[in-house]
């Protein structure tokens, strides 16, 4: 198969989800065109993922195009963006219809439920590797960072943590139990919280989606806000299967494994009072930002580094 039938044949169709007339000529000329509408941002993240590294060897390829598209885009949740179109630059060893074809079904599901359409790309032959770019806006000026945290602000996640980290032990399971599927549900099929990043526009101080851990994600937070904070392990929410799988070992990895993909946000607790009900429900309080740098844990998980997955060292 050559590369432009490849193209025509299995991700063209994935240019027909475009929003709002946002992107306004995709897959088939030298560039797309993208139309930023009035009192909006363009925000903008790329993201690559290594076969061996980012995913196991022989990875389901539906799986991982699903994955691959919920990783790049929940970038865009932790800016409160509202996503609009994607690039896709794909390394492939040989061009095999089977796993082209589902590799492009996952892809093309993902694309459908987080409202992102396929603008263009590149394919060439080599070692797998998937590269995409995510383009989304926001309202002029109000896009969600890290460095806006202050003293005296909740930090909150917007749900269980250590799920996917868990499903690791897992992926080799011939016939996974119930609560095992659960664990790999989550690694499998991240979640990105668009809809609770863009609820927070203009009411989270700061905002991190957790894919290192949430020790290390929030350490960056801390570090790009020059404050500090104080985290109660025992607040992280937990899943009934994280619990009954892994036991005392769950707190540990709710705090430091990554791939969760949930958003660690910091928020002044009058703003939270005031927030709809529905979206403060889904928040759970798991510690305060201090004025005095560093990150202190209490509860059931104290005394835990705050590293994460870091390609060329061990700190995050």
């Amino acid at each position: 198969m050559g590369e432009f039938e490849l193209i025509r044949q299995y991700f063209q169709p994935l240019a027909g989800n475009a929003r709002k007339g946002q992107l306004v000529l995709g897959p088939g000329d030298d560039c797309a065109v993208q139309r930023v509408p009035p009192g909006r941002d363009l925000v903008f993240s790329v993201d690559t993922l290594v076969e061996g590294v980012h995913f196991p060897l022989q990875y389901s390829p539906d799986y991982l195009g699903w994955r691959a598209l919920a990783v790049a885009t929940s970038d865009l949740a932790a800016m409160g963006a509202e996503p609009v179109c994607f690039t896709l630059a794909l390394t492939l060893p040989v061009a095999e219809p089977g796993w082209l074809a589902g590799f492009s079904e996952g892809l093309a599901k993902a694309s459908s439920a987080f409202g992102i359409a396929l603008a263009g790309g590149d394919t060439t032959r080599g070692p797998l590797t998937i590269s995409l770019q995510v383009h989304g806006t926001v309202v002029q000026g109000l896009a969600l960072r890290r460095s806006g945290a202050k003293p005296g602000d909740f930090v909150c996640v917007t749900g269980p943590l250590g799920d996917a980290g868990a499903a690791l032990d897992y992926l080799d399971a011939r016939k996974p139990t119930p609560m095992q599927q659960a664990l790999l549900s989550r690694y499998h099929y991240p979640q990105p919280r668009l809809d609770l990043g863009q609820a927070l526009v203009g009411k989270a101080s700061s905002a991190i989606d957790i894919s290192d851990g949430l020790l290390a994600d929030l350490q960056h937070i801390l570090d790009a806000s020059n404050v500090g904070a104080e985290l109660d392990a025992a607040k992280v929410p937990l899943s009934e299967a994280l619990v009954q799988l892994k036991g005392r070992d769950a707190v540990t990895l709710a705090l430091s494994a990554g791939d969760d993909y949930e958003l660690c946000v910091t928020i002044a607790p009058q703003v939270l009072a005031g927030l709809d009900q529905q979206v403060r429900d889904r928040l759970t309080i798991v510690g305060q930002v201090h004025r005095e740098p560093g990150l202190r844990v209490v509860g059931a998980g104290g005394g835990m580094e705050t590293r994460g997955f870091d390609h060329f060292g061990r700190s995050a």
